[in-house]
């Protein structure tokens, strides 16, 4: 099954901390501070759940997370964790293939997009964004790699990690996509913005303008 990580899922979070340190989870959690009391959020390929537990420091209760992940094992992982008094419903199934009537107040999508094609990432994009409601926040966290801003490392470690991962757990991407384009010509205001690992990873968040598009 493509972009699945069933392989990898007892090594990833060691993996992740010996190349990047504590850069991928402090871009997960950075703005967690828009989670207010109460809301409902949408996590889309949250891993082996550790951003579980920075919700729970933010709001021990009153949080009600949907938790889509493609990955069996991901899933396994995140439910030992302890997100405190929060109700946790988890959903295993492909984002692509994932569909809910319920309005989400925050969508949090860390390290997602960079698994998908263009044309993926378009309707998943366009799927996410119909279960966001007016005026909510979308959390996204990601790599960044600027060509006009060429950092010789980013583009080797970018193409190893590319192979890496395509070996391992089939994913079906080749390159980043510039998803700051789509999130602009989709109406999103971004609001803030920060970067981790000399500029190699960037976590943004966006408001949904809630205009008709």
């Amino acid at each position: 099954m493509q972009n699945n990580y069933d392989t990898i899922a007892s090594y990833y979070d060691f993996l992740s901390r010996l190349v990047f340190g504590s850069s991928l989870i402090k871009a997960q959690s950075r703005f967690l501070n828009y989670v207010k009391p109460g809301c409902r959020i949408l996590i889309v390929g949250g891993g082996t759940g550790r951003i579980l537990e920075y919700l729970a420091r933010e709001h021990a209760s009153g949080l009600v997370v949907t938790y889509v992940e493609i990955s069996a094992k991901m899933i396994a992982a995140a439910r030992k964790r302890h997100w405190k008094q929060n109700q946790v419903y988890f959903v295993h199934q492909a984002v692509e293939d994932f569909d809910s009537p319920l309005q989400y107040d925050v969508i949090l999508t860390a390290f997602l997009f960079d698994n998908f094609t263009e044309p993926k990432i378009r309707l998943t994009f366009s799927k996410l964004d119909r279960m966001l409601c007016s005026d909510g926040h979308w959390l996204f966290a990601d790599f960044n790699y600027d060509k006009d801003k060429e950092k010789w490392w980013q583009k080797i470690l970018l193409s190893l990690m590319y192979k890496f991962f395509r070996w391992t757990c089939d994913i079906e991407a080749t390159a980043l996509i510039n998803m700051e384009d789509i999130f602009d010509r989709n109406g999103y205001l971004k609001i803030f913005e920060n970067t981790y690992y000399a500029g190699f990873i960037k976590s943004i968040v966006y408001n949904k303008r809630g205009e008709t598009r």
